[in-house]
């Protein structure tokens, strides 16, 4: 009798430990985002965070019955405030080698393309014997930076990084430097669809490296496989119900730039 009672006391213990260690209900994801990469995420006139990482996301949100909260960061690399739990998940960040040694990451979201962006008659192609002696604009702490800064300013390629798009871009119309090494949709975005990009354009074939990753994807703490399960299978639902092939369609991922002939110059006065 003694047995049975010992049997039965245990049994309770482990369906007591077993219950705690069930998580709760989740209500919430709070992304963080660097909201300085149109069109992927940007703040609008009125101050909204808009793009396509801000569509998907919230879409992952209402698909999973949680309120979407965003935390803006200056950059996007911040593992450590991801350690301190300040926020769930970093929304819209390459796979890399030097990044998975950090955090895991979900599905891929979308593919992604990089490219060099110079002068038309300049006659640059992205390789380290074309770049000698030129310099080449980066975005601060992105994946083109370390790919640029370990693969071609050992060969003599003058490496300048810059905190935002807009000041990479005026330094490219200023002559200040002589290319840039950027994702494809951002450059688009940012200057080859716009009047006064018109005597530039993508220089040779896309580059591509391990350090560059070729997708998109969310970062979270390693320790969150539940976390990483749920927004996996999130996403494979908008793809199986036709929500993410609309919110991708307007963002042209093919990276084609808008003919230039049908832009309007640039306003002056």
């Amino acid at each position: 009798m003694a047995l049975i009672h010992l049997c039965v006391a245990l049994a309770l213990l482990l369906s007591v430990e077993a219950l705690a260690a069930i998580e709760p209900p989740r209500r919430e994801i709070r992304f963080a985002v660097a909201a300085h990469f149109p069109p992927f995420q940007s703040r609008n006139p009125q101050g909204q965070l808009v793009g396509l990482n801000i569509e998907l996301g919230n879409a992952l949100c209402v698909q999973l019955n949680v309120h979407c909260t965003w935390v803006d960061q200056v950059v996007m690399e911040n593992f450590p405030a991801l350690d301190a739990r300040r926020f769930d998940a970093i929304m819209g960040m390459a796979p890399t080698p030097g990044r998975r040694q950090w955090v895991n990451f979900s599905d891929d979201l979308y593919p992604i393309t990089t490219r060099l962006v110079a002068r038309k008659d300049s006659g640059l192609s992205p390789d380290r014997q074309s770049l000698k002696g030129k310099r080449v604009g980066v975005l601060l702490r992105s994946n083109r930076e370390a790919f640029a800064l370990a693969r071609w300013a050992p060969s003599g390629v003058h490496i300048k990084s810059f905190w935002l798009n807009d000041q990479l871009v005026g330094s490219l119309l200023a002559g200040e430097i002589d290319a840039t090494l950027q994702g494809a949709v951002e450059i688009r975005e940012a200057l080859l669809d716009k009047p006064e990009g018109m005597d530039f354009a993508f220089m040779g074939p896309p580059v591509s490296s391990e350090l560059l990753g070729a997708s998109v994807a969310i970062a979270l703490r390693k320790t969150d496989t539940v976390l990483r399960t749920e927004l996996n299978h999130a996403l494979e639902q908008l793809k199986q119900n036709g929500e993410y092939q609309r919110i991708l369609q307007p963002y042209r991922l093919d990276t084609t730039p808008i003919d230039p002939s049908t832009l309007r110059p640039p306003a002056t006065g």
